[in-house]
């Protein structure tokens, strides 16, 4: 007997609205990166893309628990001496609340081709509204 070995071509891609509204950040993010890796389908193999796409909704009505507004920071570097910049958790959430979500679920995908290409199936969005309704996504709840 032969082991199955999972092809690309054969993966069945589905479309995913997640709703964030009340969510908490770190349990919402852990759904969405299982549901981009494709390990809650029967099929997952390690090395194939056998996730599907995801579209998050109401980005900025996520919660936090504890004083993760205030000392929770996020860092970015310029590459030159002294140009390291810091920001809040607040401030993020105050001007880009998308990006609160798409950093949390990329440090849950692998560091590599694999990751980069799992990471581009995720949509986040400010609002309730979304460019996707062609693709007929189905409501996700957890």
């Amino acid at each position: 007997m032969k082991t199955y070995v999972p092809k690309k071509e054969d993966m069945e891609k589905k479309w995913w609205v997640v709703n964030a509204d009340g969510k908490i950040l770190g349990r919402l993010a852990t759904e969405v990166s299982v549901l981009l890796r494709g390990k809650n389908k029967p099929e997952f193999a390690p090395f194939v893309d056998t996730g599907d796409f995801v579209i998050v909704i109401n980005a900025e009505k996520i919660r936090v628990t504890g004083n993760k507004l205030d000392q929770k920071k996020y860092y970015s570097h310029s590459g030159y001496p002294g140009g390291i910049k810091e920001k809040t958790l607040k401030d993020l959430m105050e001007n880009k609340p998308e990006d609160v979500i798409r950093k949390a679920v990329k440090g849950m995908i692998p560091k590599n081709k694999l990751g980069r290409a799992v990471f581009k199936k995720l949509k986040v969005y400010r609002g309730a509204d979304h460019p996707h309704h062609a693709q007929t996504p189905h409501e996700y709840e957890f």
